[in-house]
Protein backbone atom coordinates (compact mmCIF):
# COMPACT_ATOMS: atom_id res chain seq x y z
CA UNK A 1 0.00 0.00 0.00
CA UNK A 2 0.99 3.77 -0.90
CA UNK A 3 1.08 4.64 3.01
CA UNK A 4 3.17 2.19 4.15
CA UNK A 5 6.76 4.18 3.33
CA UNK A 6 4.85 7.15 5.26
CA UNK A 7 4.03 4.49 8.39
CA UNK A 8 7.64 3.82 8.42
CA UNK A 9 9.04 6.97 9.16
CA UNK A 10 6.31 8.23 11.20
CA UNK A 11 7.18 8.43 15.18
CA UNK A 12 3.61 8.08 16.54
CA UNK A 13 2.51 5.21 14.20
CA UNK A 14 5.52 3.20 15.05
CA UNK A 15 5.38 4.06 18.80
CA UNK A 16 2.03 3.14 19.08
CA UNK A 17 2.70 -0.02 16.93
CA UNK A 18 4.96 -0.92 19.20
CA UNK A 19 3.59 -0.33 22.03
CA UNK A 20 0.97 -2.81 20.90
CA UNK A 21 3.37 -5.18 19.83
CA UNK A 22 5.33 -5.21 23.67
CA UNK A 23 2.10 -4.92 25.16
CA UNK A 24 0.47 -8.14 23.34
CA UNK A 25 4.28 -10.12 23.99
CA UNK A 26 4.51 -9.06 27.54
CA UNK A 27 0.86 -10.29 28.08
CA UNK A 28 2.22 -13.76 26.55
CA UNK A 29 4.49 -13.70 29.17
CA UNK A 30 2.49 -12.56 31.99
CA UNK A 31 -0.24 -15.69 30.87
CA UNK A 32 1.36 -18.50 33.16
CA UNK A 33 0.44 -16.10 36.34
CA UNK A 34 -3.04 -15.29 34.28
CA UNK A 35 -2.55 -11.36 34.51
CA UNK A 36 -2.36 -8.72 32.07
CA UNK A 37 0.59 -6.40 31.81
CA UNK A 38 -1.35 -3.63 33.94
CA UNK A 39 -2.90 -6.29 36.17
CA UNK A 40 0.94 -7.30 36.88
CA UNK A 41 1.79 -3.79 37.54
CA UNK A 42 -1.17 -2.96 39.60
CA UNK A 43 -0.28 -5.92 41.94
CA UNK A 44 3.49 -4.93 42.03
CA UNK A 45 2.75 -1.06 43.04
CA UNK A 46 0.31 -2.88 45.58
CA UNK A 47 3.06 -4.65 46.87
CA UNK A 48 5.62 -2.65 47.37
CA UNK A 49 3.38 0.25 49.08
CA UNK A 50 2.56 -0.35 53.19
CA UNK A 51 -0.51 -2.44 53.40
CA UNK A 52 -3.51 -0.15 53.32
CA UNK A 53 -1.63 2.90 52.16
CA UNK A 54 -2.47 2.74 48.16
CA UNK A 55 -5.61 4.20 46.41
CA UNK A 56 -7.01 3.43 43.31
CA UNK A 57 -6.75 7.57 42.47
CA UNK A 58 -2.78 6.87 43.07
CA UNK A 59 -2.18 4.13 40.71
CA UNK A 60 -4.35 6.05 38.13
CA UNK A 61 -2.09 8.90 38.44
CA UNK A 62 1.23 7.24 38.19
CA UNK A 63 0.14 4.62 35.58
CA UNK A 64 -1.18 8.16 33.59
CA UNK A 65 -4.72 5.90 32.75
CA UNK A 66 -8.14 7.10 33.55
CA UNK A 67 -9.74 5.98 37.00
CA UNK A 68 -12.43 3.65 34.99
CA UNK A 69 -8.99 1.70 33.56
CA UNK A 70 -7.78 1.49 36.56
CA UNK A 71 -11.25 0.76 38.08
CA UNK A 72 -12.22 -2.67 35.69
CA UNK A 73 -8.14 -3.79 36.18
CA UNK A 74 -8.87 -3.86 40.22
CA UNK A 75 -12.47 -5.18 39.53
CA UNK A 76 -10.66 -8.06 37.51
CA UNK A 77 -7.93 -8.86 40.31
CA UNK A 78 -10.49 -8.96 43.07
CA UNK A 79 -12.86 -11.29 40.84
CA UNK A 80 -9.38 -13.89 40.78
CA UNK A 81 -9.36 -13.24 44.73
CA UNK A 82 -5.66 -11.25 44.17
CA UNK A 83 -6.69 -8.00 45.39
CA UNK A 84 -9.42 -6.71 48.04
CA UNK A 85 -10.74 -2.98 48.26
CA UNK A 86 -10.90 -1.38 51.99
CA UNK A 87 -12.69 1.39 53.12
CA UNK A 88 -10.01 3.95 54.32
CA UNK A 89 -10.43 4.15 57.83
CA UNK A 90 -9.48 8.49 58.10
CA UNK A 91 -11.79 8.72 54.90
CA UNK A 92 -15.28 6.82 54.12
CA UNK A 93 -15.77 8.17 50.41
CA UNK A 94 -11.87 6.76 49.74
CA UNK A 95 -10.75 3.08 48.96
CA UNK A 96 -7.54 1.63 50.36
CA UNK A 97 -6.12 -1.80 48.13
CA UNK A 98 -4.53 -4.69 49.82
CA UNK A 99 -3.50 -7.73 48.54
CA UNK A 100 -4.99 -11.05 49.59
CA UNK A 101 -3.10 -14.02 50.44
CA UNK A 102 -3.08 -15.49 46.99
CA UNK A 103 -2.26 -11.94 45.59
CA UNK A 104 0.61 -11.58 47.69
CA UNK A 105 2.56 -15.13 46.26
CA UNK A 106 1.23 -14.30 43.03
CA UNK A 107 2.64 -10.24 43.26
CA UNK A 108 6.02 -11.79 44.12
CA UNK A 109 5.93 -13.89 41.31
CA UNK A 110 4.73 -11.59 38.63
CA UNK A 111 7.38 -8.81 40.17
CA UNK A 112 10.34 -11.34 39.71
CA UNK A 113 8.89 -11.82 35.82
CA UNK A 114 9.08 -7.91 35.50
CA UNK A 115 12.93 -7.86 37.18
CA UNK A 116 13.58 -10.10 34.56
CA UNK A 117 12.25 -8.62 31.78
CA UNK A 118 13.78 -5.27 32.60
CA UNK A 119 17.32 -7.37 32.96
CA UNK A 120 16.79 -8.71 29.85
CA UNK A 121 15.77 -5.15 27.95
CA UNK A 122 18.93 -3.88 29.56
CA UNK A 123 21.07 -7.21 28.52
CA UNK A 124 20.06 -7.02 24.57
CA UNK A 125 19.98 -3.16 23.95
CA UNK A 126 22.78 -2.27 26.74
CA UNK A 127 21.61 -0.05 29.81
CA UNK A 128 22.66 3.07 28.10
CA UNK A 129 21.14 2.74 24.99
CA UNK A 130 17.74 1.70 26.89
CA UNK A 131 18.42 4.93 28.68
CA UNK A 132 18.66 6.96 25.76
CA UNK A 133 15.98 6.05 24.14
CA UNK A 134 13.66 6.67 26.91
CA UNK A 135 15.12 9.83 27.10
CA UNK A 136 14.59 10.04 22.97
CA UNK A 137 10.64 8.68 23.26
CA UNK A 138 10.56 11.50 25.91
CA UNK A 139 11.19 13.96 24.07
CA UNK A 140 8.44 12.50 20.56
CA UNK A 141 6.09 12.61 23.86
CA UNK A 142 6.80 16.16 24.63
CA UNK A 143 6.36 17.34 20.99
CA UNK A 144 3.04 15.86 20.19
CA UNK A 145 1.85 17.20 23.53
CA UNK A 146 3.24 20.65 22.51
CA UNK A 147 1.39 20.23 19.10
CA UNK A 148 -1.75 18.83 20.54
CA UNK A 149 -1.43 22.41 22.52
CA UNK A 150 -0.93 24.66 19.71
CA UNK A 151 -4.22 22.61 17.81
CA UNK A 152 -1.69 21.59 14.86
Amino acid sequence: MRIEAFLQQNPVFQANRIARRMDASLNLILQSEEVTLLEALVLAAIFFEKRGQIKPSALAEAFQMTRGNVSHCISSLEAKGLVQRQIDHDDARAVQLVLRPLGRRRAVRVVGILDRMQRRFEDGLGAQKLETMLTQMAAVEELCTRMAAAGR
